[in-house]
């Protein structure tokens, strides 16, 4: 098949729905279809894009859902994807949160082949999705074939988009994220059990949580904890400036790392941290973590239930819960036999959620996409 896969978010851009689209064009790839991945272009960041990445218009970033979301403008943004697809002679068109403007809404608007979307946000009913849904509603319900992410993002589009939706989980590459990778050697060090957060520093990922645990983590493990904070935004500097003077030294913030340095990231971890507060529909960090065979710390939140079991493959703590946080990483620190067993329930459990697995279920929805119009063409031909 020829596939156009659209995302609003891609490289440069770093975050769960990025990591999403390049493992499954790669994948995809690897089993022969032709994959062209249409996405923004990024005023800065990384430069040399693959063959298969088209960009059209230009990347900002808006507040949305306690976060920053990547937002498309330029001019005949229509046009250039209604060219992009005939000029690819594209087979399917697969959307990444669809109803999202501008180049996701565009892509269904403008798409004569089979068409599919991907939901992965969560979240209640928000006033912008209120006041866009009238026109929004028409715009999807052109869609050949859904698809959720987790049972809360199914739970969120259904508020606008009734289905039927196919329940597909994000993947993992379970060889690159693998326990065997190896760490960062400078930052091993046996005085030392590291703590590890990987994500963009927005809010709702609870880095600010992470932060203001911290002295009480330095406190209780007598100085034997060391956080690395892998990430970047506008407001680290702000975030930088909330570490307190006990913990400083033991707080080091990475900022953005190359996409081929993340799984030995994840090695030169000892206990990985996401510490988000809500609207997390799946948490492809936390797959990563246990795929790479690192103790998983993270807030019971309902996207995250989809994915892990409390007390069985992660430690879990209340949402926005400082206190609660410090404990459960101190106790952790001090116990490596109960982070030994969180690692290796946790590798068991990422297998679940491989690459392989995951595209028989997408190629198959493509196929009844496919099929469907096909279908529907026919018999509008008879009649």
């Amino acid at each position: 098949m020829k596939i156009g896969i659209v995302s609003q978010s891609y490289y440069p851009r770093y975050g769960g729905v990025t990591e999403h689209v390049h493992a499954l064009a790669v994948e995809l790839r690897r089993r022969g279809h032709e994959v062209t991945i249409l996405t923004s272009h990024f005023r800065k960041g990384e430069s040399g894009d693959a063959q298969f990445v088209r960009r059209i218009g230009y990347n900002i970033l808006v507040p949305f859902n306690r976060a920053f979301v990547d937002f498309t403008v330029g001019f005949t943004l229509k046009g250039q994807l209604k060219r992009a697809i005939r000029e690819l002679d594209l087979d399917v068109v697969h959307v990444h949160c669809p109803s999202a403007p501008t180049l996701p809404v565009f892509a269904v608007q403008v798409s004569d082949r089979p068409t599919v979307g991907t939901f992965h946000s969560t979240g209640g009913r928000t006033s912008m999705q209120d006041f866009f849904h009238p026109w929004l509603k028409h715009i999807i319900g052109s869609l050949d074939a859904k698809i959720a992410v987790s049972t809360t993002a199914l739970a969120t589009a259904e508020l606008y988009y009734p289905g039927p939706y196919e329940l597909i989980p994000n993947g993992v590459d379970v060889e690159r994220f693998h326990p065997l990778v190896p760490p960062f050697p400078e930052w091993r060090d046996p005085n030392f059990v590291n703590l590890l957060f990987v994500g963009r520093l927005d809010p709702r990922k609870g880095v600010q949580d992470l932060i203001a645990a911290m002295p009480e983590v330095v406190e209780r493990t007598e100085g034997r904890a060391r956080l690395l904070v892998v990430g970047d935004s506008y407001l680290r500097p702000q975030i930088e400036a909330q570490v307190a003077d006990s913990a400083r030294r033991h707080v080091h913030f990475m900022g953005h790392v190359p996409s081929a340095d993340l799984p030995r990231w994840y090695a030169t971890g000892d206990i990985f941290c996401s510490p988000a507060t809500g609207n997390e529909s799946f948490g492809i960090v936390l797959v990563e973590a246990m795929a790479a065979g690192r103790a998983l710390v993270c807030s019971d939140i309902p996207g995250y239930r989809t994915v892990v079991t409390p007390g069985e493959n992660a430690a879990c703590f209340p949402p926005g819960d400082v206190r609660a946080l410090a404990r459960t990483l101190s106790q952790l620190v001090d116990d490596e036999a109960r982070r030994r067993r969180l690692a290796e329930a946790g590798r068991i459990r990422a297998l679940d959620f491989a690459w392989p697995r995951v595209v028989d279920r997408i190629e198959a929805v493509y196929r009844a996409a496919v099929g469907q119009r096909r279908a529907s063409q026919a018999g509008h031909s008879a009649a």
